[in-house]
């Protein structure tokens, strides 16, 4: 039988290191089989693998919890989290460690890269984990920067093993030598025990040829020269494994010196080169092409799980490290001929290797923070959800969820999530701001505080915001649910141009101490605009003054509206990030202006909100993660024909459900699908529902009053889901989790939730209209087919019709139809279901149902039913009225 290729590699010299770790890996007994089986001989970590083992597992979750509940903040959290993996490992080891007598067995623990270019930090913090790790054969990582140095000298010099990390180039090798040396000369002048310090030097490998054979690439493609164009291609992949050659021939020099030669006399090892970074990136090359040139004496090689397997199957190890080295002489010659400066190139990749590791490191610190957060706040532990059926699909979903990577994708605003085509991902990247708007808005809350308190020091009484939907629904949610605090002026929301909406709002002001916030996001609003223009007038009739002082402006940069506050000059302009859209604009400062106007706490609703968007981040689960967690259940419900949420929502927060209505309604309902938000419905018994319902209760901790009626639904084989929030304040994480969610459906439904293209359509539609007013001086005028105590509904016809075979004569070519039903539980069901019947017979129509002299039992029975409503008097423009 042939012998395992990695167990013949130690009889050239070699050792064979894993560069991986993962607390399952040690614990399940793999990693004792790779040391037992493959003669593994060490092990290095990096922040990149640290952050895939922790945000990318639910290996830690229980010592996680265990550390925050003890009170670890985020730093200690981590370091606890990888001194124990660290010191499993290193015990593992320990048998090689003593086998060898210190020679060998090795575990490598990195410094925080963001001290990469800080000397002293690297060495307190490289003092502090070794002896954290308390292990004798643990080595520190410390990078090779020029800061990186010094320090590795130190901690050499006080017996502190050190793995030279991220070294690319030849003048960097030597330095790390040069300082492994000089740390022993002075630990001997101690009177240290030089045969217990060890160190590594690790030469990176394959993001060198990735780099080199870039450029390369680029020169074959500029040039027309056939020969100078194979001499390109003859170079590639030749850099990396070139400069390892030369590496080695520096290292025999350098260690068979005069200088060592007395510091082996007094024990000392030798620095062996350790070659990294031996993946093969390119699928033209080899899979162990950074092993099988690079076998010799005095050396590691550590390799990923993936190569450790590939060189196990099929490596060849023979002593090859010293060959080619005239070869190698060339290649790098013949890279300067052609223009490419090896010191460039490895300078560049010195600053990216330390970058990508201090992103990773970061990352780790933001995924600790993240589950740090949804233990401590308890997100995942208040929302619940009772699905009976349809559980496993939701649990199917989630876990393909996880597996295409949507949370992290929707962080990193992957447009593709909602579309394949080109144009329309470019338009919703532009509004996926709604993502961080939270954290940037922290930075004005002492800004519009002071706003504020300058309002109501300059006597103004009133606010009123002229606003219409996403730019006015979330300040109204939050004065209903908050209040106006003492001392602050009252808030009063118009967002229609009814008359006598208008008039009431007039009649209860002054508008010489009144504060007009004209909130508009494209600055084009006509409602907006046309109620500017006559609170303006009013409002300079009462002063006898110019009223600009009165109004300020929300509104994107570069709008008409912000032109128009500049010519009347207003006494503010708030101008909004313009990459979020209307509806997912309620903690821009289109919310959170108005709120601080009525003296409501932004800080802490903001705070509420980062909480809620920390907890839902990529790296916590997909079952704990808020907003994914609810997309999910939506979205894949309504796949299911639950598509009619229904929200249940305490007292103390009623007004958030005509948010979500808007929301959810906007952002899904097209292209023939989407989620229908009922909201404000008297729950009835479970019997009354269809299956096409899911509740979700949206319940104060201190409000029990809809918890009978949501248990009953459950029993009787409803989904009920349930989101328990500690106070009113937790609205502002609602808003987050909400807006992650409906992102969350809009892809499991396959639609884009960031457009509207109905809203385009009905305003192209009114512009019409008005264009007809100013032509004729009058609106269009259809006429009466129905007239009812006083009332008249126009369309082209109206029929009286009790058969389908009727119906079907009337509608052939109608595209709107209406019914009007009046009945109630006791007189004219009948009636109320024939039309349900006749309506079900519809097909590729607009169907309304007007419920005149109705109780709340017919539109109920209609709305079951799934058609659209109107209750009282409404007007329809109807094709047919039946």
């Amino acid at each position: 039988m042939a012998m395992n290729p990695l167990l013949e590699l130690r009889n050239h010299g070699q050792s064979v290191w894993q560069d991986y770790i993962r607390r399952k890996q040690t614990l399940s007994g793999e990693l004792n089989k790779l040391i037992e089986q493959d003669g593994l001989r060490g092990q290095t970590s990096n922040p990149t693998y640290f952050e895939k083992a922790i945000s990318g597992s639910n290996d830690y979750d229980d010592a996680l919890k265990a550390l925050v509940q003890q009170g670890k903040d985020v730093d200690e959290t981590y370091e606890a989290l990888a001194v124990e993996d660290i010191q499993t490992a290193t015990d593992l080891f320990r048998p090689v460690y003593d086998s060898l007598d210190g020679a060998d067995g090795f575990v490598s623990l990195e410094v925080s890269p963001n001290l990469a270019h800080d000397t002293q930090a690297t060495v307190e913090e490289a003092r502090r984990l070794f002896a954290a790790v308390n292990r004798p054969n643990v080595m520190i990582k410390v990078p090779g920067t020029p800061e990186g140095m010094p320090a590795i000298e130190q901690l050499i010099s006080e017996g502190i093993n050190v793995n030279v990390t991220l070294l690319f180039s030849l003048d960097a090798y030597e330095q790390a030598a040069s300082a492994y040396i000089a740390g022993l000369e002075r630990y001997a002048a101690r009177n240290g025990d030089l045969s217990r310090t060890a160190s590594v030097a690790s030469f990176f490998l394959s993001r060198v040829d990735t780099l080199v054979d870039r450029k390369l690439e680029a020169l074959v493609r500029a040039t027309e020269d056939p020969a100078a164009r194979a001499e390109m291609e003859a170079l590639l992949g030749r850099a990396a494994i070139a400069s390892a050659k030369l590496a080695y021939a520096r290292f025999k020099s350098i260690f068979g010196s005069r200088r060592f030669q007395a510091l082996r006399e007094k024990g000392a090892r030798v620095q062996r080169p350790l070659w990294a970074s031996t993946s093969t990136k390119s699928p033209n090359y080899s899979d162990v092409m950074y092993i099988e040139p690079l076998i010799g004496p005095d050396t590691v090689n550590t390799m990923p799980p993936a190569t450790l397997d590939a060189f196990r199957d099929h490596g060849v190890a023979r002593l090859t490290l010293e060959e080619g080295l005239e070869e190698a002489e060339a290649a790098l010659a013949g890279l300067a001929e052609f223009g490419i400066d090896m010191d460039e190139v490895t300078r560049q990749l010195l600053d990216d290797g330390v970058r990508i590791f201090a992103n990773s490191f970061n990352q780790l610190m933001e995924c600790i923070s993240a589950q740090r957060t949804v233990i401590l706040s308890g997100v995942s532990e208040r929302q619940a959800a009772s699905l009976g059926d349809h559980q496993p699909r939701v649990r199917e979903r989630l876990e393909r969820l996880e597996k295409e990577g949507v949370p992290a994708r929707l962080h990193s605003k992957d447009a593709s999530l909602w579309s394949a085509d080109a144009e329309t991902r470019d338009a919703i990247k532009s509004r996926l701001g709604w993502l961080t708007v939270a954290e940037k808005m922290t930075d004005a809350c002492e800004d519009l505080t002071a706003f504020a308190d300058e309002i109501r020091s300059a006597g103004f009484r009133n606010v009123v915001l002229l606003g219409m939907g996403g730019s006015s629904l979330a300040a109204e949610v939050l004065r209903a649910t908050l209040g106006v605090a003492d001392g602050y002026p009252a808030l009063a929301v118009l967002d229609t141009t009814a008359p006598a909406s208008i008039r009431s709002v007039e009649s209860a002001i002054d508008p010489a101490k009144t504060l007009f916030v004209a909130a508009s996001k494209s600055g084009t609003t006509v409602e907006v605009l046309s109620l500017f223009a006559y609170f303006m007038e009013r409002t300079q009739a009462a002063k006898g003054a110019p009223a600009g002082d009165n109004f300020i402006a929300i509104t994107d940069r570069g709008t008409p509206l912000q032109e128009l506050a500049r010519e009347h000059r207003f006494r503010r302009v708030f101008t909004n990030p313009s990459d979020i859209g209307g509806r997912y604009s309620a903690l821009s400062y289109f919310g959170l202006v108005p709120a601080a106007l009525i003296g409501a706490d932004v800080t802490k609703i903001l705070d509420r909100a980062m909480t809620m968007g920390e907890a839902s981040v990529s790296c916590v689960a997909v079952e704990d993660n808020p907003g994914v967690w609810l997309g999910a259940i939506l979205g894949e419900l309504a796949l299911a024909g639950r598509d009619k949420l229904t929200l249940a929502v305490s007292p103390g927060v009623a007004s958030f459900g005509a948010w979500v209505e808007q929301l959810l309604a906007e952002s899904t309902g097209k292209e023939g699908k989407g989620i229908l938000p009922v909201d404000g419905e008297t729950l009835g018994d479970p019997a009354a529902y269809g299956d096409d319902r899911v509740f979700v209760h949206v319940r104060l901790d201190d409000d029990t009053s809809l918890d009978n009626a949501m248990e009953k639904l459950s029993a009787g084989g409803h989904p009920v889901v349930t989101l328990r929030l500690q106070d009113t304040h937790a609205l502002g994480g609602e808003f987050v989790r909400w807006e992650m969610a409906t992102a969350a459906a809009g892809a499991i439904l396959g639609v884009n939730p960031f457009d509207e293209p109905n809203v385009a359509e009905s305003k192209a539609n009114t512009e019409r209209l008005l264009e007809e007013y100013r032509a004729r001086g009058a609106l269009p005028e259809g006429q009466p087919v129905v007239r009812e105590d006083g009332v008249e509904v126009e369309g082209r016809e109206a029929y009286d019709i009790d058969t389908i075979h009727d119906l079907r004569a009337a509608q052939t070519t109608r595209k709107t139809i209406e019914f009007a039903v009046t009945g109630n539980e006791r007189v004219g069901s009948g009636h109320v279901k024939r039309c349900l019947d006749l309506a079900n017979e519809l097909q590729h129509h607009e169907v309304f149902f007007t419920s005149r002299d109705s109780d709340d039992w017919v539109g109920e029975r209609i709305a079951d039913a799934g058609w659209w409503q109107y209750f009282g008097n409404e007007h329809t423009f109807s094709d047919l009225v039946i």
